[in-house]
């Protein structure tokens, strides 16, 4: 009779976590490292989900948009996590995401207006250095230099990208000039953010692209204020990193509850010292001490996400062109 209970005790256990529902989310690979957020969030969720929340690393954030379009409505992912406004409409256009009805205070630099979308950080794109150099203070300093910087490649990483409409937006036709000054300081080009953090760290280059946000985490996780990020006189590109829920979704109720627990203070208040980016909704305990230290840059540069894709197109014609040469 005991070992019946015993038998008919696994079977239900066995029922009970195969009926455990699943919810898929595809975001960026630093998202899911042990130091990032996911590992945080996953727990956090899960608390009251009941479901087994599975974070997939599928590369960079732009090398996200390329996944999802592949795989189409076959698709395993319920949510996409790591686009930003340079790439939202492109995704749009594939027809495969669903709206939301996600309402939050959002405290970002701009008006938040978008059914398709949820924004989740944001941060200004930098060139990160070490505090004993003396940096370039603009796109034309840098080129006239003898240093050496790594950057991102824009067809694969979110960072490249908004390098390429950072340059656009500030320089505007004369973009293919700065870019042609450049190519000799470019040491190399990454498929992805960390390849090219961790580059830099080594002590390969002078200079990488990333954010202005990035010396907090030297400053407060290492207690390093060795890191600086670099002010350029023609203001800095903002990147507004989203999540979206895709159409052929088969648990699109979690989805949706994921879509709201992500602009709650669980996920928010984890952001800044695991994402080591601005939270897109004011924690209720504010920013960490040490975020007071990062540089404001004095002029914002954004591309209304609408407007992203054809001027993508023609500064990565242009980019292509000049690193070619």
């Amino acid at each position: 009779m005991k070992y019946l209970t015993f038998v008919a005790g696994i079977i239900g256990a066995s029922t009970a976590f195969a009926e455990t529902p699943e919810l898929t989310i595809y975001t960026y690979d630093s998202f899911v490292s042990d130091w990032g957020p996911g590992p945080v969030i996953e727990a956090e969720f899960e608390k009251t989900c009941g479901c087994d929340l599975k974070l997939v690393g599928a590369g960079d954030g732009a090398a996200l948009l390329a996944r999802i379009r592949l795989e189409g409505a076959r698709s395993d992912a319920d949510i996409v996590l790591g686009l930003d406004t340079n790439l939202t409409q492109a995704a749009l256009d594939t027809g495969l995401f669903v709206s939301h009805s996600v309402s939050a205070d959002y405290n970002l630099p701009i008006p938040w207006q978008d059914d398709h979308f949820v924004p989740y950080d944001w941060g200004y794109f930098a060139f990160v250095h070490n505090a004993d150099l003396t940096p370039p203070t603009s796109f034309s300093a840098l080129a006239d230099s003898d240093l050496k910087i790594v950057i991102q490649d824009p067809r694969s990483s979110t960072p490249g990208l908004g390098l390429l409409m950072w340059v656009k937006t500030a320089h505007g036709d004369a973009a293919p000039q700065i870019w042609e000054g450049l190519s000799d300081n470019i040491l190399t080009v990454t498929k992805g953010w960390s390849e090219a953090y961790g580059l830099f760290l080594e002590g390969e280059a002078d200079m990488v692209l990333s954010y202005t946000t990035s010396p907090a985490y030297h400053l407060i996780a290492e207690g390093d204020t060795s890191k600086s990020a670099a002010a350029f006189e023609e203001g800095h590109y903002m990147q507004i990193e989203v999540a979206a829920k895709l159409a052929s979704s088969d648990q699109p109720e979690l989805a949706d509850a994921f879509l709201e627990f992500m602009v709650s203070d669980a996920f928010q208040s984890v952001i800044s010292t695991t994402n080591w980016m601005y939270p897109s909704v004011t924690p209720q305990n504010g920013l960490p001490d040490g975020f007071e230290t990062l540089i404001k840059p004095e002029k914002a540069l954004i591309v209304p996400s609408a407007d992203a894709p054809a001027l993508r197109d023609q500064a990565l014609a242009e980019w292509l062109s000049a690193l070619s040469q």
